[in-house]
């Protein structure tokens, strides 16, 4: 059976198919290439076949240098640019990580590119491409990126009598089920607040805000009503005893095996939990052919309860990463088209398919795949992606380092009232505002 790939949605989805066609190059160049695609990336073996096959179609060659994605090799990247060895072709963040290298004018625009070659990234939405926070313009052409949602356990839903939540899930209506799943004997939120309290912190902010705020870090305490807000509903979860008896002791690690133990009902994660739980249901973690596809089906994904202005379909997440080409190998005419060659291969409709699977993409229009390639809770995630209305990005990655000390570290000081809302959340913007 097939369906159509689910494509990263900002309020409506464009529709119109790819009609660039690639470049053609000369025979014999060599390429310079590094990405985050190493390593126990899922996506390794598939960036180091397509390789193969761009290299077999043109007769060029690539000096792959991937590594692992780590504060080391973000040091790496930055310290190659510094001295003059760039790579060709890089594979990397779009943030603030690529702020030396872009002010520095070592990567090339898209819109440059696309003067000399007008179907550069023409199969991508541009109103999806991500523009630098340095001055606004595109540089990078994405291929996947992430989302961040509530992953179901719906053998202990069942248990409880509470039915799996749709689009239009309401934080009343949460509130109400994580009682009747209390009173059943079960956790309703797989959440270790000591340990990694992230997910329901982005959220629970992003419920007292909306969209078109929520990346924009208040100035001071008195414009932080949304932050404070969001503090005092974690506060407020933890009070009525929704969380773990451990949740301010526990590791994430111990709250996750409670929910793939059937101990706990709702676990907010991001796509790349989907593998996780799905080696949770191998008799043997690194062999995908030990699945235990009953287990597995019990499993589900939907969205997070919404709260005022954010609906439910408002998601965390974004292209957080994409195809940059350096200023060096743009103005070396051997190596210029090799290198737009390489990226439009590498972001083809069909490979971005393929590395995107159930996470999120820029594609105008994403190509059909095949069900049978993908587990029961990779396809759910498809179709969990497929009614998302919006993906906005997660203020805690500009709001990080110390700044987050007080509500991350502090939010068991935080929920048992040891710390007000107010003070943490003052706390940690002083510290920002400091920097």
């Amino acid at each position: 059976m097939k369906k159509q790939m689910a494509v990263l949605l900002a309020g409506a989805l464009a529709c119109s198919a790819f009609s660039g066609a690639m470049v053609a190059n000369a025979e014999g160049v060599e390429l310079n290439v590094t990405t985050t695609f190493a390593g126990e990336d899922g996506n390794a073996q598939n960036f180091k076949n397509a390789v193969a096959a761009w290299e077999e179609s043109t007769g060029n060659k690539v000096n792959d240098a991937s590594a692992t994605s780590d504060e080391a090799f973000k040091a790496r990247v930055e310290m190659d640019f510094q001295t003059g060895a760039d790579p060709d072709v890089l594979f990397f963040f779009n943030g603030a990580d690529a702020n030396s290298f872009i002010e520095a004018g070592k990567v090339v625009p898209i819109d440059t590119i696309r003067e000399e070659y007008p179907d550069y990234a023409s199969n991508m939405n541009d109103d999806l491409i991500t523009p630098s926070i340095v001055d606004g313009v595109k540089y990078a052409v994405p291929v996947n990126g992430y989302w961040e949602a509530m992953f179901v356990n719906t053998t202990v839903l069942e248990a409880a009598g509470v039915e799996v939540p749709g689009a239009d899930y309401t934080w009343d209506a949460f509130l109400e089920d994580c009682q009747k799943i209390k009173d059943a004997g079960y956790a309703p939120i797989a959440a270790a607040l000591g340990n990694i309290p992230h997910y329901w912190w982005e959220y629970s902010i992003f419920n007292n805000g909306n969209v078109a705020d929520h990346l924009t870090i208040p100035a001071s305490i008195d414009e932080a009503g949304a932050w404070v807000s969001g503090m005092e509903d974690i506060k407020a979860l933890y009070e009525a005893g929704y969380f773990p008896e451990n949740t301010l002791s526990a590791t994430d690690d111990e709250t996750f095996a409670a929910f793939v133990d059937d101990k706990a009902a709702f676990l907010i994660d991001g796509s790349w939990k989907v593998g996780g739980i799905a080696g949770a249901c191998q008799s043997d973690p690194e062999d995908a052919s030990t699945l235990d596809t009953e287990k597995l089906d019990k499993f589900t994904v939907t969205y997070v309860p919404g709260k005022g202005d954010r609906k439910a379909t408002d998601l965390i997440g974004g292209l957080s990463m994409g195809y940059y080409i350096s200023t060096a190998a743009w103005e070396d005419e051997a190596k210029r088209e090799a290198a737009v060659s390489f990226v439009e291969h590498m972001t083809s409709d069909e490979l971005v398919a393929e590395f995107a699977q159930h996470t999120a993409s820029a594609l105008k229009a994403a190509p059909e795949v095949d069900e049978a390639a993908f587990n029961s809770l990779q396809v759910k995630s498809m179709e969990m992606m497929s009614g998302v209305t919006s993906l906005t990005g997660a203020v805690q990655d500009l709001f990080n380092g110390e700044c987050r000390i007080s509500t991350f570290d502090g939010m068991p000081q935080i929920v048992t009232g040891e710390v007000s809302a107010e003070d943490a959340v003052a706390e940690g913007l002083d510290a920002y505002n400091a920097q």
